[in-house]
């Protein structure tokens, strides 16, 4: 498991909420801070877009916290002499002024939008203050004047904007004092409470040694009663109440199968059960509370009191006394906090997590036992392995619906076809299986056999998929969709599956109590296989996938194992399934199962927290819902903010499809690119977006079709920003190897109105404190290239402003400085490159496997680029404009030269960009790369 190190949350830009206020962003990290607010007024006072906090290293006892102020006005308008200042209560509780300075209008420059298409006056503003030695948390707000002869306006009054709020820590906290060993384990209660009040006295509390550096660790338990009288053993107990608190973030059960992010202020309140809590305070600790489920069959969860304690909740299914297990963190880094309770919670459960007992075979690879170490700052790699889930993949479900033919799929594909889509991958989602009750529910329905429905696949499933095969011979793998228990509606009592394998009549409770209203979801008796032949069901089941061709698997609603109403039932069937499950899947399919409506406690603890298999897909959140409008930002936020927790499991958190004719539908694409996770369309025949595919594709020196998928894992990187407050949401993620590689930035517009953001350097992932050398900043959809940026310096911002449902993606590259000699021995000036990857492509940086860059004897600059994908590639060079390709590059592939006519400069009078059309060049010289997978380019610039 990666962790890296600057991975801390800075905060993006206001919008207005759903009230039309727009309240500011409060959270900062320690040392690195960042405070964006978006402020609108009305012309001619023009519009502040962004105020800003700069980032400043604690170097010294002279901490300084830096805002920066863009104010944009209409071209249309006279110049105005613009003046601005910071209000804040910072150096003490007396709130004073801070005057702020002007910059040069490059400052912060705008990625996303050309000056003449964007017809404003950019005004930037900038000014230090210095901070207290303790940490503390502390308001601002900006006021503007176009003139000194005019009247100030504030910010907070002509815009209805709330204060800012920053949160900062000091080299001399608790936390710092904590972190000694001697200390922490000397009296652990007394240091827990030094972060949560009013602890109770039936807590057992040790200290343990956390493995990531920079937090301190505490494991909590307490007894739990037996089952008695068949009926679940229930505890609440207070833990206490968190102190100091800003603001506090949660992850609960928005129903059984799928979680979700809950945020609020001050007092703890949720409505919905949580597995994980984050408390920011206001020394600028982060406190992280983790609930393990799947131990002895206690499910643990948190809940909210009164008075805003945390109140733990435990439900035993155990025949025996038993124990809950919470684990807690202390960090001023919330990614060192959150992987010290993951790593820790990786022992608690590993005694119960024993792959001894599944009988894998030899051929199927398992993930390292023993990777319980948090490494910080590990070297993310860059292998490309050419997993399944890397090709692009069709699902049938919101495309083709519920009632499946093989007429419908094969039509859907020739659509596919003839519009030029290549998927790798096939899912035949719900609607194949044979079921009784027709007409009936989903839900009322129970499965009969394996073999496809007559009705609508009437030569049989191995027909289909061999008529599939062969009139599309580019898709490689074809899964099919099955519940965990069959169908929705279990096993139906009078098929042959009934008749061939043990089964048991088992009581469904109500999800409704547990989560939103699903119509005609089952509540009473259903028939499952039982728990004695589940093993013999699955692998029959999967034995008859393999003889008809089908070689994957999508296993959802596996949340109906929490579901089940008798405790005996449950403790019986929860472990049983999982394991006979994966037994099966990685027997028969290796890692091409997609585990779906799995998001329950005891799944995630049990099945998912260990790293004794394979990782596996896992759907990160409840649906794609196509026809509801107001679904579409939140099923991004939801998954940015899943992705914090799912990011440490071994899964991969898998973004839910999308169709690409669609009104979110790049925002979608966007979204899916920066996740680290699949990519599967959903599109209804003949409705696709090529241009969408396009950015998120590319095909690769065999001719198949895949995603350019980065290293590490997306999630937001704003931890603490609500939802209903409209911040732009900003999820990062990294490529490549660490320090050569790149962090991406995916920025979504979530509100309804336009947005702005401002972007420090040290915003994205792989950059912090102790980085180096110069950086280069590129927006995606506007192709523009920011300044060389250094960390760490006043000027190493960037800004982007968004429409409705608009999006951006920002890449960040390191650049390397090489002095080349002329042929007559003179030195020119340094010429700054960096290696872009992939034009055109959303996070095209991901299809660089590995690039070396070097001056050879004769004076030249060597670029050695080895690609997993064809396309455009895309190199930085600061001073293109004076060079001529035909006088001063020779590019070749596999070692031949390209037709010059596939290279050219990008970018216009300023060209910085060295384009190279591998794609063109490949297929006019009839390229072959034999045995590799990879497309190796060489660059030689005189």
């Amino acid at each position: 498991m990666q962790v890296n190190n600057r991975d801390t949350p800075t905060l993006p830009i206001q919008g207005p909420t759903q009230s039309g206020q727009q309240p500011q962003a409060p959270f900062v990290r320690p040392a690195q801070m960042a405070i964006f607010a978006r402020v609108t007024s009305y012309p001619p006072l023009g519009q502040i877009t962004c105020l800003q906090t700069a980032q400043k290293t604690l170097q010294s006892e002279e901490d300084a916290l830096r805002f920066t102020v863009i104010i944009e006005s209409s071209s249309s308008f006279p110049e105005q002499p613009w003046e601005a200042q910071i209000w804040h209560n910072i150096t003490g509780p007396q709130w004073g002024s801070l005057s702020l300075k002007r910059c040069n209008t490059d400052h912060a420059a705008l990625l996303n939008a050309n000056d003449s298409e964007y017809h404003c006056r950019r005004y930037v503003f900038s000014e230090e203050v210095s901070l207290p030695a303790a940490g503390s948390h502390a308001q601002f707000t900006v006021r503007f004047r176009t003139g000194p002869d005019t009247e100030w306006q504030w910010a907070n009054q002509t815009n209805h904007v709330s204060d800012g709020e920053i949160v900062y820590s000091t080299r001399h906290s608790e936390l710092h004092k904590a972190l000694s060993p001697d200390i922490a384990a000397r009296a652990p209660k007394e240091q827990l409470e030094k972060y949560i009040e009013n602890l109770h006295d039936d807590l057992n509390i040790e200290s343990r040694l956390s493995e990531a550096p920079g937090s301190v660790l505490w494991a909590l338990s307490g007894d739990i009663d037996a089952v008695q009288s068949g009926c679940s053993s229930i505890k609440h107990l207070s833990l206490g109440t968190p102190s100091s608190v800003v603001r506090y973030f949660s992850l609960v059960r928005v129903w059984s199968p799928w979680l979700g992010p809950r945020h609020g202020k001050d007092k703890f309140r949720l409505t919905e059960d949580a597995i994980f809590c984050s408390f920011l305070r206001e020394d600028g600790v982060n406190l992280v509370l983790l609930a393990v489920s799947g131990v002895n069959s206690v499910l643990t969860v948190f809940q909210s009191g009164e008075n805003g304690e945390v109140v733990i909740f435990a439900k035993s299914d155990d025949p025996e006394l038993s124990k809950f297990h919470v684990l807690i963190s202390a960090a001023e880094n919330f990614e060192v906090a959150m992987s010290a309770v993951v790593y820790e919670a990786r022992k608690v459960v590993r005694p119960f997590a024993d792959a001894s007992h599944l009988d894998l075979e030899d051929s199927v690879p398992l993930s390292p036992s023993d990777d319980d170490m948090v490494l910080v700052e590990k070297d993310p790699s860059a292998q490309w392995l050419s997993e399944w889930y890397d090709g692009l993949t069709y699902c049938t479900w919101n495309g083709l619906g519920q009632e499946l033919t093989e007429e419908k799929i094969l039509h859907a594909l020739n659509s596919l076809k003839n519009n030029g889509i290549n998927i790798v991958n096939l899912i035949i989602d719900d609607g194949w299986q044979t079921n009784d009750n027709e007409g009936e529910s989903q839900f009322k329905r129970g499965w009969k056999q394996f073999e496809a429905h007559p009705k609508g696949f009437p030569n049989g499933l191995k027909h289909t998929v061999a008529a599939i095969r062969q009139e599309n011979p580019n898709i490689e793998h074809i899964a099919v969709w099955h519940a965990l228990l069959g169908y929705w509606g279990g096993i139906s009592p009078d098929g042959d599956l009934a008749q061939r394998f043990k089964t048991k009549k088992v009581s469904i409770k109500d999800p409704a109590a547990n989560g939103p209203i699903v119509e005609n979801l089952p509540g009473g008796t259903i028939v499952a296989i039982d728990p004695d032949d589940i093993r013999r069901f699955y692998d029959e089941f999967y034995n008859y996938l393999t003889s008809v061709g089908v070689d994957s698997v999508k296993t959802d609603a596996q949340f109906f194992l929490d579901l089940l109403e008798d405790p005996a039932d449950r403790r019986e069937f929860m472990t049983s399934y999982q394991d006979a499950w994966s037994i099966a899947s990685l027997k028969h399919f290796s890692t091409r199962s997609i585990s779906c409506g799995s998001m329950t406690p005891q799944i995630i603890f049990h099945s998912q927290m260990p790293t004794n298999k394979p990782t596996l897909p896992l759907r990160n959140s409840d649906d794609f819902f196509p026809d509801v409008p107001s679904s579409h930002p939140w099923h991004v936020f939801c998954n940015a903010h899943n992705a914090l927790l799912t990011r440490y499991l071994n899964v991969l958190p898998d973004w839910d499809m999308f169709q690409t004719s669609h009104p979110y539908a790049s925002f979608h694409a966007a979204a899916r690119c920066v996740s680290g996770g699949p990519i599967y369309i959903t599109d209804e025949p003949g409705k696709h977006d090529l241009n969408i595919l396009d950015q998120m594709t590319a095909p690769t020196v065999k001719g198949i079709t895949v995603i350019l998928r980065p290293s590490v894992i997306g999630r937001t990187i704003d931890i603490y920003h609500d939802y209903n407050e409209g911040h732009v949401l900003r999820v990062g993620c990294y490529t490549g190897w660490a320090k050569t590689g790149s962090g991406i930035l995916g920025l979504f517009n979530i509100q309804s109105a336009g947005a702005s953001s401002i972007v420090s350097l040290m915003d994205f992932p792989g950059i912090h404190e102790d980085s180096e050398g110069q950086y280069i900043v590129r927006g995606h959809r506007s192709g523009r290239i920011s300044h060389r940026l250094r960390p760490l310096t006043q000027d190493s911002l960037v800004s982007v402003v968004l429409e409705p449902k608009g999006w951006e993606i920002l890449t960040a590259y390191p650049t390397r400085s090489f002095t080349l000699t002329g042929s007559h021995g003179k030195n020119f000036s340094p010429t700054h490159v960096a290696v872009l990857g992939l034009l055109g492509k959303m996070t095209g940086a991901a299809a660089v496997v590995t690039s070396d860059i070097s001056v050879v004897e004769n004076g030249r600059l060597r670029f050695d680029i080895s690609l997993k994908a064809l396309g455009t590639l895309g190199i930085y060079f600061s001073d293109l404009q004076d060079r001529s390709i035909a006088q001063n590059f020779m590019v070749m592939i596999l070692g031949r030269p390209i037709p010059q006519n596939t290279v050219w400069k990008q970018g216009g009078e300023n060209a910085n960009v060295l384009a190279i059309d591998v794609l063109a060049a490949w297929k006019s010289m009839k390229l072959d790369s034999g045995w590799s997978n990879e497309a190796f380019v060489q660059v030689f610039v005189g």
